[in-house]
């Protein structure tokens, strides 16, 4: 995003300096109008050049997140209903907006609304702020007239949604802590620790027992190769992104994510949840089902539940009933597939898909603590383990002195 230095007078005629950062020059003077200023002269600075470095690593312009878009969501909602026009209800939205990246976001989209586009159109051109089920649920709600009520419902969903993640995420916190601190301590004790010991055994002129021998071989190739050390992790990440960039690797990855012990079983159930809470949101907001399983479908963030919901949705395309193929994908359990039967049978399939979501988020709650509960215990043994090994290998070759003086 270009970055803009201006001159400009208050009311009073005294000049102010300052910058900020805005799409095109004439979102700037409107910004300084509405800080009721006369803007001198607006000049673009040049681009700093760590800038493409800066957002690799994260560190660049901020990201529009979810909290962002519930807080828009709700209150433009609030300002539709109201019957503020949208253009008007952008612009306030756009004053009070603390993101500046999704400020920017916030201008593109009015100049565009303002400019002819449809509000859907709009926000598709900005797939980073607005992700492709927001952009269905609005053209729903632009067709027919309830788009202030989409809003509050997109508004919920988002909040479920990331609910679900929270969830997840925490329960990886504590033991991916943990074993970082595992790793950095027992790296530690192997490089700086143990060749104080190996000086020691050097004077004892005697063969040492084979765990402790092994681990000095370790360490010794560990401080003669540290940059191997460094760069192992690395490498490794780099290319388990490469493989999982491909077509191949993503499915054999997500593949056997969801066959995974332990953590499959929660993988899946955060599956189901995520799909039925959104295509029941899709269908109840008035997007057609095709519609709807395609955006469900490219949301999934599984490759392999990807194919199974387009597979799915070829069924439905061709007069079948959406249960059948879900039942057969093997994800997705029989008492949710026969569920979706019912709906469908009834006619009550966003209701049925709801309370599935519902039951689900549960169920994702109670295996989480579950999984929390029982990854603590393992993590310490895991740790104690390690480190008593090499307790233990540095002070065997003492205790074979010791029973040797006796």
């Amino acid at each position: 995003m270009p970055k803009f230095t201006y001159k400009a007078k208050d009311s009073k005629g005294e000049v102010k300096e300052g910058s900020m950062t805005a799409p095109k020059e004439k979102a700037v003077k409107e910004r300084l109008a509405q800080q009721k200023l006369t803007p001198v002269e607006i000049s673009e600075s040049a681009p700093n050049p760590l800038a493409p470095v800066l957002a690799q690593i994260g560190l660049g312009a901020a990201e529009v997140g979810a909290k962002d878009l519930v807080l828009f969501s709700r209150q433009l909602s609030t300002l539709v209903s109201a019957g503020v026009p949208i253009v008007q209800s952008l612009s306030i939205l756009e004053e009070q907006a603390e993101n500046p990246t999704f400020r920017d976001v916030i201008w593109e989209v009015r100049e565009d609304i303002e400019a002819g586009l449809s509000i859907s159109d709009a926000l598709k051109k900005h797939p980073n702020a607005f992700p492709e089920i927001y952009c269905a649920m609005i053209r729903a709600g632009e067709l027919g007239g309830i788009l202030d009520t989409i809003l509050e419902r997109l508004s919920g969903f988002l909040e479920s949604a990331e609910a679900l993640k929270a969830k997840v995420k925490s329960a990886m916190m504590y033991p991916a802590i943990v074993l970082c601190i595992c790793g950095v301590v027992t790296v530690f004790l192997i490089m700086f620790v143990i060749p104080t010991f190996q000086k020691i055994f050097e004077g004892f002129n005697a063969e040492l027992p084979f765990l402790t021998q092994m681990l000095i071989d370790l360490s010794d190739a560990m401080r003669n190769y540290w940059y191997v050390v460094l760069g192992l992790p690395v490498a490794t990440y780099k290319g388990v992104i490469k493989f999982y960039s491909t077509d191949k690797g993503r499915t054999f990855v997500d593949g056997h994510s969801l066959k995974a012990p332990v953590f499959g079983v929660i993988l899946k159930k955060v599956a189901v949840a995520k799909f039925t809470r959104t295509l029941g949101t899709l269908i109840k907001s008035g997007v057609p089902i095709m519609q709807g399983l395609e955006t469900v479908a490219a949301t999934a963030g599984n490759v392999v539940l990807e194919r199974h919901i387009l597979n799915a949705r070829e069924t439905v395309r061709e007069g079948g009933q959406l249960a059948p193929p879900l039942k057969q994908s093997g994800v997705f359990p029989p008492m949710v597939t026969q569920m979706i039967g019912v709906g469908e049978e009834t006619g009550c399939l966003d209701q049925m898909l709801e309370k599935i979501a519902d039951f689900y988020d549960q169920e994702v709650d109670a295996a989480v603590k579950g999984l929390t509960s029982m990854i603590e215990p393992v993590v310490i043994v895991i740790m104690g383990i390690v480190i008593g090994t090499i307790v233990v290998a540095m002070f065997m070759p003492m205790f074979e002195m010791g029973s040797m003086v006796e």
